[in-house]
């Protein structure tokens, strides 16, 4: 699986229809708490976009949708993995990423040879309420010694400032969401990730 070095990820379509065109070619949708015809309405108009502009789309967590879509990828957190038919993915011909946070986590997903693997939070992060402190880049370091070649994936608290550090540290993916949702300037943002990680 070979991946993008910049990785967003957006709560809508919307989202992706205003900055895939930017040139971002990997990306995943994580929509939380909607009915379902909304939830295929944003993979619909997800696909369609990233479809028009050679981007890959990751889909997170539902990944019965994904399948019924037809999706290529889906990203799963550790408790969506609780309830996840991983063979059934897997049947569909789908990619599957998973995150990570400590090294128990970190063998139940090697385990199940992912196409990539996510470490977070690296530093502080005010995207969800989280258990786990910052993970830091020592950690990152870390992992990379232990997931051999399965592409590593840093995401968390991650800026246009501190992509060099991570990738010097062993990500080859780093991923973003409120430095750019939050942003005055989402689109140029995005530009400035691109140049960052190109």
């Amino acid at each position: 699986m070979k991946l993008d070095r910049f990785y967003p990820i957006f709560d809508s379509a919307a989202w992706m229809e205003r900055l895939i065109p930017l040139g971002i070619k990997l990306v995943q949708l994580r929509v939380k708490d909607v009915p379902a015809p909304e939830l295929r309405d944003h993979i619909r108009r997800s696909r369609a976009v990233c479809g028009a502009h050679g981007c890959t789309l990751v889909i997170n967590d539902h990944w019965q949708a994904a399948i019924d879509a037809g999706c290529g990828y889906v990203h799963l957190g550790q408790e969506d993995l609780d309830t996840a038919d991983v063979p059934a993915i897997r049947a569909a011909g789908m990619q599957l990423g998973i995150s990570t946070h400590d090294r128990a986590e970190l063998a139940r997903a090697l385990a199940l040879e992912p196409d990539y693997i996510a470490l977070g939070p690296i530093y502080p992060t005010i995207l969800k309420k989280m258990k786990w402190h910052e993970q830091g880049l020592d950690r990152l370091s870390t992992w990379r010694g232990l997931v051999g070649e399965t592409p590593l994936i840093a995401i968390g608290g991650m800026t246009v400032a501190r992509a060099a550090g991570a990738f010097e540290a062993g990500a080859d993916v780093v991923s973003a969401v409120t430095d750019i949702t939050l942003s005055d300037d989402p689109e140029a943002r995005v530009r400035q990730w691109l140049v960052a990680t190109r």
